[in-house]
């Protein structure tokens, strides 16, 4: 796979490409899950999954550089596309995660005070952490909800550096086509049901996503002080709309996934002070499709670094202007109205150890995670993780109270 990626960038690049810096780096990583406690929907306590993932990336002048990467995936637990299919393999929009995927396949072009980014990339904006409310071209994988991975959207990117050395940045953002995020299985343990529901077959009736462009602006400033932005997107929820519906013959609960299109409007800052970094971040959303919600988030946080530990800490918040949504899918508004923290100890060039929790301010629901992870020689690493969860059955964090678990993963980097 290494030698077909970098033929195919070689191919691009101009003559006399042999003499050129071409890099990579890649991993494989065997994972373990286990649950204490079987689920009402899923009695599987262990889960096994292995990822081999390989990018390469050529770079023929100063101006331009190519980055490709792929992903081959192995699981235990029904979670990986059965079928071999050329269309997954880049767009990545199936329910479950393709077998083989295109990690990434993009083109970067810097000259001057301009940066251009296209094909399959990662888009990140914002500035908090654990919630990030103007992060809106960036889908993820909640098949686990709780340890989502980002996925890579297909579009073009551009920003230009404006004001006295750079301080100002303005960027822009098109994405033909939208990629939404994975929602868990609906027969695994990251779908909650209630009792009421327990005895209906729950039928998947697929997704009703609009194929509408996302557009994207963000103005950045940074200074000795101050460092502030402003966006504004324009396109489609990456996060749906839940249709539930009630079908007699066969007896069923039909669920549909509905992306509504979304209008955000946002704003991030982080100021810098002698004792700690205050940072904050909103985004007001507004929608015209029917029965959807307009709500804001919000966040404020401090962080501090002390020697080898850095501290994150504050509030995630939700103001609900327009209620109108009987039922969505949505961990960053379930997130909110949390006090949200981070805690993170570089032990020694080799081991670090974190820590993650959240905790509803009504007490109803609570997350906990700690990390511990340690490199052995040059090229292995193991991380061992433990999720604790605990709430009420309507809250978004009580609902996966029987979720808890811990995991180990060896990952052997090259």
């Amino acid at each position: 796979m290494t030698r077909l990626v970098a033929a195919a960038l070689l191919a691009l690049s101009p003559l006399g490409a042999a003499a050129q810096p071409l890099t990579q780096r890649g991993l494989v990583e065997a994972r373990t899950v286990a649950f204490p406690q079987e689920a009402t929907n899923d009695p599987t306590q262990l889960v096994f999954d292995v990822l081999a993932r390989e990018e390469v990336f050529l770079k023929p002048s100063a101006w331009i550089q190519f980055a490709a990467g792929v992903d081959l995936r192995a699981n235990s637990h029904v979670q990986i596309e059965d079928a071999w299919s050329i269309d997954e393999v880049f767009r990545d929009r199936g329910v479950r995660r393709p077998r083989a995927a295109v990690r990434r396949l993009a083109a970067t072009l810097a000259r001057g005070r301009w940066t251009v980014d296209l094909g399959k990339q990662f888009v990140r904006w914002g500035k908090t952490d654990i919630v990030t409310p103007t992060d809106r071209f960036a889908p993820r994988d909640f098949l686990n909800v709780l340890d989502a991975e980002f996925l890579a959207v297909t579009g073009v990117r551009a920003s230009i550096r404006l004001g006295s050395g750079g301080s100002e940045t303005l960027e822009g953002v098109w994405i033909p086509r939208p990629t939404p995020s994975r929602l868990p299985l609906l027969d695994q343990r990251w779908t909650v049901t209630s009792p009421a529901v327990a005895t209906f077959r729950i039928r998947d009736d697929g997704s009703d996503l609009p194929e509408k462009m996302q557009i994207g602006v963000r103005w950045n400033h940074v200074g000795d002080r101050l460092e502030l932005a402003l966006s504004v997107f324009d396109g489609i929820n990456h996060l749906p709309n839940i249709r539930v519906r009630l079908t007699p013959i066969p007896e069923a609960i039909a669920v549909t996934r509905a992306y509504p299109e979304i209008r955000a409007y946002g704003a991030d800052a982080a100021a810098p002070t002698r004792w700690f970094t205050l940072k904050g971040e909103a985004a007001y959303f507004t929608s015209s499709t029917p029965i959807t919600d307009e709500y804001a988030l919000y966040v404020v946080q401090v962080e501090r670094q002390s020697g080898e530990w850095v501290f994150v800490g504050g509030y995630a918040g939700e103001v609900v202007t327009k209620r109108r949504a009987p039922f969505t899918f949505a961990p960053d508004r379930g997130l909110t109205r949390s006090l949200v923290g981070r805690a993170s100890l570089t032990i020694d060039p080799r081991r670090s150890i974190a820590f993650e929790a959240a905790v509803r301010q009504n007490g109803d629901g609570v997350y906990a995670k700690t990390e511990y992870s340690e490199a052995r020689g040059q090229h292995w690493r193991v991380t061992i993780s433990g999720i604790a969860i605990a709430g009420q059955q309507d809250d978004f964090l009580g609902q996966y109270r029987r979720n808890s678990h811990v995991a180990m993963s060896l990952r052997y980097s090259f």
